[in-house]
């Protein structure tokens, strides 16, 4: 079977949009830095409602932070068409619920499918809510990302549905070098981990990793 090609997808469904007509796309963020070159892609042909909804990020004040990098983007990039920040409070308990029974599942495993699943459940539902034609999520600009599940997941959730998924991979045609890129010259925080306290564990444990190896290289 050959392999689907989402970014084409994507360039063909903004192509197909009736000159004149600007449609309004939900976009699920996960976080400011990710959303940078993402935004770039997609503010020429759409009005945007920006969903930061991440019930797995650990802890508070690190989906504060997050927060407020978001915010921050928004204040430095120029868009033809409005852009709407929706940020519900913080709450962890949707994560915990998604993902028990599979907490200690490694990542990129099915804890990580279970807790995309419902960020963009709730996305999709958000999108009907306010609105939308479309809804898409950044997640797919990451290389550690699964593309083809996440389009497999948002797909499947549009099926008897008023909003249309939007295809994606943005991490094609280096969409993931740009969000570094740009990234860096809007001073943006980067985090790096993922966000739940599992991903936050293993970051730190390759943290002391690298430490570790970077003391030994220097007492050799």
């Amino acid at each position: 079977m050959e392999k689907r090609q989402y970014h084409k997808e994507m360039e063909a469904e903004i192509e197909a949009i009736p000159a004149g007509t600007v449609p309004k796309l939900l976009l699920h963020s996960c976080c400011g830095p990710c959303s940078t070159a993402v935004l770039e892609q997609l503010v020429p042909h759409f009005e945007i409602v920006l969903f930061y909804y991440n019930p797995n990020i650990a802890p508070r004040e690190e989906y504060e932070h997050r927060l407020a990098t978001q915010k921050q983007l928004l204040d430095k990039i120029e868009h033809p068409h409005p852009i709407t920040l929706i940020a519900p409070p913080y709450d962890d308990a949707p994560f915990w619920d998604a993902v028990k029974g599979a907490e200690d599942t490694p990542e990129m495993g099915e804890r990580c499918e279970r807790c995309i699943a419902q960020r963009m459940r709730e996305s999709m539902l958000a999108a009907i809510r306010y609105g939308c034609d479309y809804f898409t999520t950044t997640l797919s600009v990451s290389p550690h990302k699964n593309a083809p599940f996440i389009n497999a997941c948002g797909e499947q959730l549009a099926v008897g549905e008023s909003v249309r998924y939007l295809p994606a991979d943005f991490k094609k045609r280096g969409g993931y070098a740009r969000s570094v890129a740009l990234s860096a010259e809007y001073e943006l925080y980067r985090q790096d981990y993922c966000g739940c306290p599992m991903s936050l564990r293993e970051a730190e444990e390759r943290r002391a990793a690298r430490e570790l190896k970077q003391k030994n290289n220097a007492d050799a």
